[in-house]
């Protein structure tokens, strides 16, 4: 039995953040990729987080029945996720939250108010060519170029974590029964409120990916892809047992 993983992308990115990650991943289980709404191919929607939970149930619905559905979102795909899950975690086998376990009220909302304050700032044209200079510098080309070939996606940035912040909270996993993995790189700021997730979910746990900071996808993709792996045997094993 094949795990179908669904993706979801994080701030300011489309669907081809994934692209590090698919050829390690293709061959073992399906994927599906998600462009969360005012990025990618849904770039002229407006960015809610109830309008990302329909788009992920919209993936989610696709994949044919009795095969185990890991959802997958990093970063701002990862509050997406945990929103999608509080209200359909029925439909669920697996949930992986990476590099979105900060708590965003109080000290924890400062990385995302900073965020949103600096895109605005600089402006579209500006933020596009640090991110390139920026990313260039810490990603050889053939990992990061097919992931910025999607383009960059500010409109929506002030909005939607605004929205994480308003509305995104541990207690959002308490009634989720499935596995929970919390995928963090092992310098990620993001992590700092892992313990308030774990306390908040009987069913998650943590992984740590070693020597990684915020985007671990592609600071160290065959130890992230390694990670989904494992979770994704882990879940389909469950369900040839159930």
């Amino acid at each position: 039995m094949r795990a179908h993983l669904v993706l979801v992308h994080g701030s300011r990115l489309s669907s081809t953040q994934w692209a590090p990650q698919v050829p390690l991943l293709r061959d073992h289980v399906d994927l599906t990729l998600v462009d969360l709404p005012g990025h990618g191919a849904r770039a002229d929607e407006d960015f809610t987080l109830a309008r990302c939970a329909d788009v992920i149930g919209e993936a989610v619905g696709a994949v044919p029945a009795g095969t185990p559905v890991v959802l997958v979102g990093h970063s701002l795909g990862g509050y997406a996720a945990m929103a999608y899950a509080a209200a359909r975690h029925d439909t669920l086998d697996g949930l992986v939250l990476a590099g979105s376990s900060a708590v965003p009220t109080g000290p924890g909302a400062a990385v995302y108010r900073g965020v949103a304050a600096l895109t605005d700032r600089l402006g579209a044209e500006r933020m596009t060519r640090v991110n390139d200079r920026v990313l260039h510098r810490l990603y050889p080309p053939e990992r990061i170029d097919p992931v910025i070939a999607g383009g960059y996606f500010f409109a929506p940035t002030a909005t939607a974590w605004r929205e994480v912040m308003a509305l995104c909270r541990p207690s959002m996993l308490e009634h989720v029964q499935c596995p929970v993995l919390l995928l963090n790189g092992q310098f990620d700021q993001l992590r700092i409120g892992a313990r308030a997730y774990l306390r908040a979910c009987p069913s998650a746990r943590e992984e740590i990916v070693g020597r990684a900071g915020h985007l671990s996808g592609l600071d160290q993709p065959e130890a992230f892809a390694d990670a989904l792996l494992r979770f994704a045997r882990r879940v389909t094993d469950s369900a040839e047992r159930a």
